[in-house]
């Protein structure tokens, strides 16, 4: 559904208010976001045990229900009845932005969907601390999250990947992290990667390394806290002589003949041949020649 009528969206009663947390220090914790909580009807959490830690400090009495990804259904339905009937519900995750790699993408999908107001209250973000803190381009990057624990899944996100000329963020468990760089190794080779670990927190460690040089250091060490790793994308100008050199292995007649079997006359397909293999249109024409002779 596609809400077009903005007056009747406006006087909507529910609001659902998606309440970023601090992601390690709690002096990141910004004032709207204690007063949202303190104002709200009913705070959805993705770890009650863990969120009431944080409600306590900053004394905030408002009642709490569980929302994670093993009832995000069923408790799903239940907050959405509660909007429709004009509540304001706060939505929060363990720590940072709520529906970033959490089960709050698919509340907000379903407010969306049926017209409810849905509004930020903005704040801390592991993503977004530790591109601006990596040294990597952050013109444009791409956010992948955890990987699928799924084999083939998980192949078939660390190829795409293999390709991708931005940045790239992901988040790891420190269980998991030896795997995972060495996956990223094998698949992407030496990357620079810089490792972020303990955002905000005591032991904040920002690691700009390479892939390989990362497998080695915990091969020596193990990995403690939460880590994000921002992984350079590949680059153009390798991209290019690579396929230059791809090309270069295909006879020139072959590569020409490519071309015009797709209807391309033959000064377009020369022209396209030579950009294929980073050489100029006379040189193209000149191999040709040679060849004939």
């Amino acid at each position: 559904m596609i809400f077009t009528d903005i007056k009747g969206y406006e006087e909507m009663k529910g609001t659902l208010y998606l309440c970023a947390t601090p992601i390690g220090n709690l002096e990141d914790m910004t004032f709207r976001a204690v007063r949202i909580l303190k104002e709200a009807d009913l705070i959805a959490a993705e770890d009650t045990r863990n969120s009431i830690r944080l409600l306590n400090h900053f004394e905030i009495k408002t009642p709490m229900t569980s929302y994670h990804e093993h009832n995000k259904v069923e408790k799903g339905e239940y907050l959405i009845r509660l909007l429709q009937e004009g509540s304001s519900i706060a939505l929060i995750t363990d720590a940072g932005t709520p529906g970033i790699s959490d089960p709050g993408e698919a509340l907000v999908s379903r407010c969306i969907e049926l017209g409810i107001k849905v509004t930020a209250v903005p704040g801390a973000s592991a993503l977004i601390t530790a591109v601006i803190c990596s040294g990597k381009s952050a013109r444009r990057f791409a956010f992948e999250g955890f990987l699928p624990a799924d084999k083939k899944e998980r192949a078939q996100v660390l190829a795409g990947l293999k390709e991708e000329f931005r940045t790239m963020i992901l988040y790891e468990a420190p269980h998991r992290l030896k795997r995972t760089l060495e996956e990223l190794a094998a698949v992407l080779g030496d990357r620079p990667v810089t490792l972020c670990r303990e955002l905000t927190k005591k032991f904040e460690t920002i690691l700009p390394t390479t892939l390989t040089a990362a497998v080695a250091l915990y091969e020596e060490q193990e990995p403690r806290g939460e880590y994000v790793l921002v992984i350079a994308g590949r680059d153009k100008k390798e991209a290019l002589l690579e396929q230059q050199r791809q090309w270069e292995e295909i006879p020139l007649e072959a590569h020409l003949q490519q071309y015009l079997d797709q209807g391309m006359d033959k000064k377009e397909a020369m022209k396209q041949v030579a950009k294929d293999r980073g050489i100029t249109k006379r040189q193209v024409y000149q191999q040709l020649l040679e060849h004939i002779q």
